[in-house]
């Protein structure tokens, strides 16, 4: 086979594209490895299970290509990109996976983005790889591209954006203007929303990077490293000693909320101190 895959590529002139696959489903990775190795020209260097691995993924093998998901735990697929365009990371050539986003596959369409959708067929994947590799032949560049295509989905999602809340043995969605700040203890995030009806309970997510990255960057701020809260739910800034400051929140415990000695400015500057 690999003696095969070598004749091709002397034949054809075809230079071979190297791919790496992101998906939370170890079932899904699997599938869309056997198609994408089926192919000729095709090695898939890698292979991450999260967001936070796809970025250092990409970072450290710099692939032709990316099979990514979209709807990923944490850091989501367009969070991915993101974090790429603001660490001025090259983009490779992505081929965004997905199950039912249609904002999503227009807003691919528009972009002149690829995609396949859930469950994988191999002729589209195959018809995905062509187009990539025709625009790594074309030398286009897409960066420009991407970034319309994050503030879209940014201001999509910051209007519908749904965060996990696992409370009582259950599992919740909270509408993400409703949260009113988030803490982490011991690895463990909780999630808290506002009102006396609001919930209390534990995010998957694994860092609070993880969490804002989900959220409106206009209405959440890091007031502590340990705390992030939502700026429309601030009931009360109180004056602490040292000319340090806490933040009374609009949850029912009224929860004081410190502000650390790095971010008062940034208060000041929210509120017009």
């Amino acid at each position: 086979m690999v003696a095969l895959r070598c004749l091709r590529r002397l034949a054809l002139n075809v230079m071979p594209l190297s791919a790496v696959i992101v998906d939370d489903e170890q079932l899904a990775r699997d599938e869309l490895a056997f198609l994408v190795q089926s192919l000729a020209d095709v090695n898939v260097v890698a292979q991450g299970k999260n967001g936070l691995e796809a970025v250092n993924l990409i970072k450290e093998h710099n692939p032709d290509l990316v099979f990514l998901d979209v709807q990923m735990p944490g850091l989501d697929g367009f969070g991915v990109i993101k974090k790429l365009l603001d660490r001025k990371v090259a983009l490779p050539k992505f081929i965004f996976a997905t199950a039912f986003d249609q904002y999503a596959v227009k807003a691919f369409e528009v972009n002149a983005v690829d995609y396949i959708l859930k469950p994988f067929d191999k002729k589209r994947v195959a018809q995905s790889v062509e187009k990539a590799r025709a625009k790594i032949e074309g030398g286009a560049g897409s960066d420009e591209k991407f970034e319309t295509l994050v503030r879209m989905l940014e201001s999509q999602k910051s209007q519908t954006a749904k965060i996990l809340i696992k409370a009582a043995g259950r599992l919740f969605l909270a509408d993400s203007k409703d949260i009113c700040y988030a803490t982490i203890e011991d690895g463990v995030i909780t999630v808290v929303t506002s009102g006396h009806t609001g919930m209390e309970g534990q995010s998957n997510c694994r860092t609070l990077e993880e969490l804002n990255d989900n959220l409106n960057p206009s209405l959440f701020w890091r007031a502590h490293r340990s705390f992030l809260v939502n700026i429309q739910h601030i009931r009360e800034v109180v004056p602490w000693f040292k000319s340090s400051y806490q933040l009374r929140m609009d949850d029912k415990k009224q929860t004081e909320i410190p502000v650390s000695r790095a971010q008062t400015r940034r208060l000041r500057e929210l509120f017009n101190l």
